[in-house]
């Protein structure tokens, strides 16, 4: 099978493209990534070797680059992963999230139209829905986003839901709770925490911490993927969920303990505008109709993901200090 990946030096589909290889030995996989910020090669060090993966930068957001890409391989299936994706970015600067999340999205969708790709998977975000007080948010709720970036996000899957009603185009969309784990950008809640507390710095929790979300580990957000690539019907939408929900406070909490921490090292700031209050999924389609269930707990899979930074301090430390930054200037944005 011949899959594209697109955002595949990120921090989620770096973990799918790595599970995807260990799992399939008959695989080809081209990883597609403009390289922002939040992209990185050394995500992948372990896998550019091997003969059946391919690299390829370039910007979903660029026409002629998607289209050049789609004339130089012939895809069997492609999984969406690239986007911007975290909320106060979008509240400072919304732009680029339209450009990829959107214009990137059409030209994807353009492009596996044009050139009878099997099926594509778009992986977006529980996000869409809003906030919801009580209860879960199943496939048909309404989309009520309340961030730049979630609203980016629901434009994207809109489109994909009108190409697969107006073209017939063989596409597939999640929508998750919040992932974690090894490889995470530590601008994100969990590892920003870890990286902070294993540093002897303050974690700042936004508001009251009493926010719930809802966690998925990486690797069952993986199998639920890899689940929907084989075996999703296109033009659905499915769920991903564990019914693993925290307040925000709790899960600190959690984190300080793993680290070694107490409670002085909470510091309360300014919550963050627009801040949606609690997140929930119903995600009973996937596991009855594709057979997929989570099988990491919160408290495991947080064991694991703060055990992996302590040993990777070479990977994030100089993403903190600002040194990969501006490596990444001299070596990819200035070129």
């Amino acid at each position: 099978m011949r899959i594209l990946v697109t955002g595949g030096a990120g921090f989620m589909g770096s973990n799918f493209i790595r599970h995807m290889l260990a799992r399939h030995a008959d695989l080809q996989l081209v990883n597609f990534d403009k390289l922002t910020y939040a992209g990185n090669l050394e995500n992948l060090r372990d896998v550019e070797d091997d003969s059946r993966y391919v690299f390829v930068r370039g910007d979903l957001a660029d026409e002629a680059a998607v289209e050049a890409l789609f004339g130089a391989h012939a895809f069997d299936a492609v999984v969406n992963y690239a986007a911007e994706t975290h909320v106060d970015r979008s509240i400072l600067d919304p732009k680029a999230f339209l450009f990829t999340d959107v214009i990137g999205t059409y030209h994807l969708l353009e492009a596996v139209k044009k050139h009878g790709v099997g099926r594509m998977v778009q992986v977006s975000t529980d996000e869409v829905f809003g906030s919801v007080e009580d209860g879960t948010f199943n496939e048909m709720s309404p989309f009520e986003p309340n961030s730049p970036y979630s609203a980016s996000k629901a434009g994207g899957d809109h489109l994909c839901r009108a190409y697969a009603h107006t073209y017939g185009t063989p596409v597939i969309v999640t929508h998750s709770c919040n992932f974690y784990g090894p490889y995470q950008y530590p601008e994100k809640v969990i590892p920003l925490f870890i990286t902070n507390l294993l540093e002897g710095k303050n974690v700042p929790v936004y508001g009251d911490g009493q926010q719930v979300r809802e966690w998925i580990f990486t690797e069952d957000h993986c199998r639920a993927i890899e689940a929907v690539l084989e075996k999703g019907i296109p033009g659905e939408v499915y769920n991903i969920g564990t019914e693993e929900r925290r307040p925000n406070l709790e899960l600190t909490r959690l984190l300080l303990g793993l680290c070694g921490r107490d409670a002085s090292f909470i510091e309360h700031v300014k919550d963050r505008p627009g801040h949606d209050r609690r997140y929930a999924v119903d995600a009973s389609k996937i596991r009855r109709e594709l057979g997929w269930a989570p099988e990491v707990s919160l408290e495991d899979g947080l064991a694991k993901t703060v055990e992996w930074y302590k040993t990777h301090e070479a990977w994030w430390k100089p993403l903190k200090s600002g040194a990969y930054l501006e490596y990444y200037k001299k070596q990819y944005v200035m070129r």
